[in-house]
């Protein structure tokens, strides 16, 4: 996938860097797309990548809604069973979340040059736990993490407040908008780092209708893929996995 916008080199100078996660550090999208495929396939309907496009990244109930009306199962199943139900599916399998290419390579590289690295995701505390029980250590490299339950995060993305709070967050801050680069695969998300007055990096699923890239400053097909310097950051060691 060639990049939409390359970075440029007039960009500001980027200090501190906010990850995304699910679909960009954990594999766990996919988890919420078969819960959904299997619950819409009892109404005789098929959840496709349009509406997964404009659920990606909101907050539950805001997602539930779209769900529901947008596949036309608003008279059948309410947003509120619905997730009830999407729960009961989930729990079991977040446990086995794994790691995107790259995340790891990233995450250790950015927290061992000493640039300050934090997670903003619209995941609750009790589905944040069961995605990364496997990854705690990486995780732990993190500066901080803000949830989607997070009193401070009013409404979820694309509203920036989820960027606008981890900006607040870092030692010293906030941190001016323009020297933070945000990672974020889904539209919903990129939105709400533009929002916020930051650059993003895109690494959007295969699926995803490219009319999406257009939003984002640099659009990669995996993690693997970014190049730090070009961003001002310090480059990867050639001996590097």
């Amino acid at each position: 996938m060639a990049n939409s916008v390359d970075a440029p080199s007039t960009k500001a100078s980027i200090t501190h860097v906010i990850f995304d996660m699910d679909g960009l550090l954990l594999d766990t999208e996919k988890f919420y797309t078969e819960v959904q495929e299997n619950i819409l396939s009892r109404y005789n309907k098929t959840f496709d990548w349009s509406l997964k496009a404009r659920m990606m990244g909101m907050k539950a109930i805001e997602a539930a809604r779209v769900f529901v009306e947008e596949s036309g199962i608003s008279g059948l199943l309410s947003a509120e069973d619905f997730l009830v139900e999407r729960e009961d599916m989930l729990r079991s399998k977040f446990p086995s979340s794994e790691l995107m290419p790259g995340a790891s390579r990233l995450i250790r590289h950015l927290h061992d040059s000493g640039i300050p690295i934090c997670v903003a995701t619209g995941s609750h505390k009790r589905h944040f736990e069961l995605k990364t029980q496997r990854h705690g250590e990486l995780f732990s490299l993190m500066h901080h993490i803000v949830l989607g339950d997070d009193p401070e995060v009013k409404q979820g993305k694309p509203s920036p407040d989820v960027f606008l709070a981890a900006a607040k967050r870092f030692e010293g801050g906030p941190v001016d908008p323009h020297n933070i680069l945000v990672f974020e695969d889904a539209p919903g998300g990129v939105l709400a780092a533009k929002n916020a007055g930051m650059s993003v990096v895109m690494v959007p699923d295969p699926r995803l209708d490219s009319s999406y890239h257009e939003t984002a400053n640099q659009v990669l097909s995996s993690l693997l893929d970014f190049n730090p310097s070009e961003w001002g950051l310090p480059p990867f060691n050639s001996e590097a996995n």
